[in-house]
């Protein structure tokens, strides 16, 4: 029996998507996607649209930007390939969902495959709960799925879709409320602050929030408002660290911040240390930037490290002395302006501006996702590295959304 190329290509997407998830190695899987795009644009005769290929220059650009910094420095080869592979992802991300579904071209088939992946994503994330968890705490239910944003999308995709594109993904009522059911469940069960935070800004921009008018600014005025009390109240009450359940969690909400940005943290006090790792982190870059200020400007380049000045239990094999270097930080944007500089910290901020304001000229379920992305990239790359995430999938749908977005944009003008 032949298999259709739109099957073929939209089973690959859904194995890329997976691997990406569960596959621990992200050199392995930047390895396996550039292979796979070397395949399809030898065998498919590719070509990038000239729009699409200027809306991720900036990111190409962030990407070359990190080898002038390898020329002034000296790096071990194992690291500058490591970091090649951390900022070469999103270009691969992006490519396989814009080349995928340039072939496939079919919408609706799309938005479906995100909700059906997200949905055998929940099934294995209840497994793992059931059969490993336990569900004995808080913690140990997010040692075993911190955050999952391919869910997230799946279950705001599934909701929406009908709103934006006046269509039903799924005939019968009873399955589609059973698919929200599965993915609302699954998503409250990772207790990730991050997914709170980017579902809110799905939901704020979906529904035209985002849009700078005075409604919009009012919208979320009372929003900044709404968790300016939140976290009264949480400063107000006494939430122990060590506590099980919600209170664990809710622990992790109150110090989210200073988590960030305090940098006067006691190295020798492991519970302010690790309360405040973030912050940490970025202290050190910044410190062994100002003793080359160049780095300022061309950044310390690919294989560079930031010395911790400590040997940090950062692996699980508790016979290890620790880590005293690390390469990837927290903060994204500390991260890119210590391995690029201050122009490619500009681009990345550039490119993602451009994203969200693709709401402000068209209105439509391609913009309006586009958009939030860029918002939610924004929180994100302070918080966990953003599109430099080693386990981010965000950027396989951002280039799905980017082709059809422009299709449809050439076909109104």
């Amino acid at each position: 029996m032949k298999v259709k190329s739109y099957e073929f290509y939209s089973a690959l997407f859904i194995i890329i998507i997976l691997l990406q998830l569960y596959l621990p190695s992200f050199k392995v899987n930047v390895l396996l996607q550039v292979f796979i795009l070397g395949l399809f644009f030898l065998f498919e005769n590719a070509q990038i649209n000239k729009l699409f290929f200027k809306t991720i220059v900036p990111i190409l650009l962030v990407f070359l930007l990190g080898f002038p910094g390898v020329l002034f420095n000296k790096v071990a080869f194992f690291d500058v390939f490591k970091d090649i592979f951390h900022f070469l992802k999103p270009i691969t991300g992006l490519l396989i969902g814009y080349c995928f579904y340039r072939k496939i071209d079919d919408f609706k088939m799309f938005v479906k495959t995100i909700v059906i992946v997200g949905l055998l994503s929940s099934v294995i994330h209840f497994g793992i709960l059931f059969f490993i968890s336990g569900f004995t705490s808080v913690n140990e239910i997010r040692e075993f799925g911190r955050d999952n944003f391919l869910e997230l999308f799946s279950l705001f995709f599934l909701l929406f879709y009908k709103k934006l594109e006046n269509d039903s993904l799924f005939k019968s009522k009873l399955k589609h409320f059973f698919f929200v059911g599965l993915l609302s469940a699954s998503n409250v069960l990772y207790f990730s602050r991050t997914m709170i935070v980017a579902a809110i800004i799905l939901l704020i921009t979906i529904y035209g929030y985002t849009i700078i008018t005075k409604r919009g600014l009012r919208i979320i005025g009372v929003i900044l408002v709404s968790i300016l009390v939140f976290y009264g109240y949480l400063f107000s009450i006494k939430i122990a660290r060590n506590q099980t359940g919600v209170q664990s969690f809710l622990y992790k909400v109150k110090n989210a911040p200073s988590e960030i940005f305090k940098t006067k943290i006691d190295r020798e006090n492991h519970k302010d240390l690790w309360d405040h790792w973030r912050g940490y982190e970025a202290k050190r870059a910044f410190s062994l930037m100002e003793k080359d200020p160049k780095s300022y400007v061309i950044g310390t380049g690919y294989g560079s490290l930031v010395n911790l000045k400590f040997f940090a239990p950062l692996t699980e094999n508790v016979k290890d002395k620790g880590i005293k270097y690390i390469s990837e930080l927290h903060n994204g944007y500390v991260y890119i302006f210590y391995k690029t500089g201050i122009f490619g910290l500009f681009l990345y901020l550039f490119f993602l501006i451009n994203l969200y304001k693709k709401i402000h000229f068209n209105k439509n379920f391609q913009t309006y996702f586009i958009s939030a992305i860029g918002v939610a990239f924004l929180f994100t790359t302070l918080t966990i590295t953003g599109m430099y995430n080693s386990r981010d999938i965000i950027v396989f749908i951002l280039g799905a959304l980017l082709f059809f977005e422009k299709k449809t944009k050439i076909l109104t003008n």
